[in-house]
Parts: structure tokens; sequence; C-alpha cells
């Protein structure tokens, strides 16, 4: 059973480690007005949670797919040396307090003194001198408290509104860092589609942009949606412009975290052989024996093989290169890092 457990962990770690790769399905000139991206549905307020501080986590009262209330304690973590700086800050208070106290008693002592004639006026302004100074360091350790006590609070996570933990990453004794994010809160009733978007299209998409939807969980699902939001700066993670797609016709069987398919419609005036088959020129790579792609071979449709194949380019479109000859269509063809691919590697579709 160990040796089981092992193999498959190994199995899982070599999963992760595979090489994400973007990738593009081999389709005629006309085809290439229509196209159609992978997404996933995500509630329109995605609220990241995280912890200010650094420390071990010794509570989690809430894992992925938790209702929570506003205020709610999500997770703490152990937070000894805020703790510790908050205990020394109320000592520092109490007795600043106690000596406020002594120094007010001693200057209302020494006044009636001083008014019945019993003691100087250096003597009345001394007290008077000393009671501000007590009183200037009470009110220092009152904001001090109040600070430490900010401090702690930075160690635990509470929800800032009504929703759902969509997701979380860490566990208990798990020592994190300030800022890691530990849950996402889907706090939005609207859903939203998300997509990357290449740079050879990112130009041709707008907000107000019509879209068809589709999702793979629900049965004869046909959905319109519109372009709300595009990025203006690319995703370093993915190499692609992520973009939000609004549902204009929802659902209540749409849920967060469902794979989705956008389909958009990109007219063009140019007029081309519709039985052309064309390939962006990213996808395209050359060297010494010509020009070339890599043939992305997947049974799953998530993982697969690259496979390099030489081909014959033609006249350069606005939607990249004809191809004359080494492809049939229908391919799936990586669109990215070529540089770094090798023939018989294995990748991850994305």
């Amino acid at each position: 059973m160990v040796a089981f457990t092992s193999c498959k962990e190994e199995e899982k770690k070599k999963e992760e480690a595979l090489r994400p790769v973007n990738y593009q399905v081999v389709g005629t000139s006309s085809a290439q007005k229509i196209r159609t991206f992978s997404g996933t549905a995500k509630a329109s307020d995605a609220i990241d949670l995280s912890f200010r501080s650094g420390g071990v986590i010794t509570k989690v009262n809430h894992w992925k797919g938790a209702n929570v209330k506003k205020g709610d304690i999500i997770a703490r973590l152990d937070n000894v040396e805020a703790n510790l700086a908050y205990e020394q800050s109320v000592s520092a208070l109490n007795s600043a307090n106690s000596a406020m106290k002594t120094a007010k008693s001693a200057l209302d002592r020494v006044k009636a003194l001083y008014e019945s004639g019993s003691q100087s006026l250096s003597d009345y302004e001394q007290a008077k001198n000393s009671y501000q100074s007590a009183l200037d360091q009470y009110e220092s350790a009152k904001r001090n408290r109040s600070i430490q006590a900010t401090q702690l609070s930075y160690g635990i996570i509470r929800a800032p509104k009504h929703g759902v933990i969509a997701s979380t990453d860490g566990g208990v004794n798990e020592r994190v860092s300030a800022g890691h994010v530990f849950a996402v809160l889907n706090a939005g009733d609207d859903l939203k589609i998300e997509i990357g978007l290449p740079e050879s299209l990112v130009n041709r998409v707008n907000v107000g942009m019509e879209t068809d939807l589709e999702f793979s969980s629900i049965e004869d699902s046909s959905f319109k949606g519109t372009v709300i939001e595009v990025s203006p700066s690319i995703d370093e993670s993915s190499s692609t412009y992520i973009t939000a797609i609004g549902i204009i016709n929802p659902s209540s069987e749409i849920k967060p975290g469902m794979a989705a398919s956008v389909t958009f419609n990109f007219e063009s005036g140019e007029v081309e052989d519709d039985n052309t088959l064309v390939i962006p020129v990213k996808a395209v790579g050359e060297d010494g024996d010509g020009n070339y792609v890599f043939i992305i071979e997947s049974e799953d449709g998530e993982t697969g093989t690259v496979k390099r194949q030489t081909i014959e380019v033609g006249e350069l479109t606005s939607n990249g290169f004809k191809v004359k000859s080494g492809l049939n269509g229908g391919e799936k063809i990586a669109t990215a890092g070529l540089q770094t691919l090798l023939d018989g590697q294995k990748v991850r579709l994305q």
C-alpha cells in the first residue's frame, strides 16, 4: 500500500510538473474568423483573502465550499510575537495609568497647599509638569496598545462580505508569509467567464462584443455573453491577456469553477480561399531545415505529447500564414514557446 501510494504521488508530481502549452486547432481561412477559447466561470466579486503578517496557521474555521457571513473568522495564525507585543503594551499602559493617577493626586495635594500658602509656586509648577509628563506617557502607551491590537488582527482572516469560500491554500501547522492568499471568497451573485486571449487577437476584442457560451457540464447549454473587461497588460503566468465575459442569459445551473467554451466571430473584409489552411505566425518556427510547427497529440484534451512537423508556408495574411503542405487541418498546434519545446516532450494543454 505504501509503495502504491508513493507511485501515485510520483505520478501526480509528474503531471503537475508538465509544462503548460497554449495551442490552437488548425483550420481554414474562413474558420479562423470563428475562434473558441476555454475559460472558467467565476464570481463577479471574487476576493483574495490573505494574512497581513507571517506565522503558523493554528486554526481554520472554514474550508473550500463553506458559506460564511461578514465578520466570520476564517483562519488565524499563532501570532506569538504579536501576542507578546500586545501583552507588553497592555502592561505598559497599566503602569502609565497608575503613574498618571499618582501624579494627579500629588498635583491636587500641592495645589491645595499652594492655595493655603503652605507650598511655594515652584513646587506647584513642578507638580504640574510631573503630571503633564505622566499624562503624555499615558496617551503614548494608549496609542501603542491600539497599534499592537491592530498588529494582532493581521494574523486573523475575517470574511469582508457574505459569500462562499471558492478555494483555500494552506492548512493547520503550516507556516505562511505575510501576504499569503489563504482563501478566495466568492461574494457576488453574478458570474463571469475568464479566458486568456493571445496577443494576436487581443486588439480585435472590444468591451461590449458578443460571444457564444457553452458549458460541458450542462446538457444542451447555449448561452450568450458579452465582453465586460479586457486586461491592458499580459498575464505573466499564462502569457495571455485575461478577458472577462459577462453572461447575458444566466442560469442557476452555472456554478463558479465550471469549464466554459467562449466563441468569438471575427468578421473580416478580406476575401480568401475558404479551403486554405491558415495558422498563426507565432506557431511557426524556422531553422536550417525550413519551417515547422509542433503538433500536440492528446487523448484526454488535458495532457499530450508534442511532435515536430515540417511544413511549407505560403502567403502571409492578416490571420497568419497560409499552409501549402504538412498539415491536413484539425491538428492541435502549439502557439507559444516553440524554442523551448522538444520533439516528444510531455505537456499540459491550456
